[in-house]
């Protein structure tokens, strides 16, 4: 067998990697108010869906909106300060985009790993690998 027929049989056995990310289904934040606490009520949801621990998530939250929060007993994140859907919605999209989805393909098939003390994105679609943003 010559390189030409095995470079087209290794092409027909293996499965193509598209760059949509139609299987990563984030729903909306089902957010309300308590007093001066924002309620994000599917939090919970939202890191399944995302496939990332919720300490992960609500720590992104609390920096990227500059406020303290917790996660109660129910599930549900707790946020000190009045934000709107939208702007949480933001925050969950810039989650996204920095912790899950791959920069090199654009599918959500990633995990967080840690490598010498930096926390690193690995793509189990395509291989690669990037630094996340900042977590200080």
């Amino acid at each position: 067998m010559d390189y030409d027929d095995m470079l087209d049989r290794a092409a027909s056995e293996t499965s193509e990697v598209t760059g949509t990310d139609e299987r990563l289904s984030v729903p909306d934040p089902d957010v309300r108010q308590e007093g001066s606490v924002t309620v994000v009520e599917n939090f919970q949801t939202l890191c399944d869906r995302l496939g990332r621990e919720p300490t992960h998530l609500l720590q992104f939250f609390q920096r990227e909106v500059g406020t303290s929060g917790h996660i109660d007993e129910s599930g549900r994140a707790r946020i000190t300060g009045a934000f709107d859907a939208g702007r949480i919605g933001d925050a969950i999209e810039a989650y996204v985009d920095g912790f899950v989805r791959c920069s090199e393909c654009g599918l959500p098939d990633t995990r967080l790993e840690k490598e010498n003390g930096v926390t690193v994105l690995r793509c189990e679609a395509c291989g690669a690998q990037s630094a996340t943003p900042s977590e200080d």
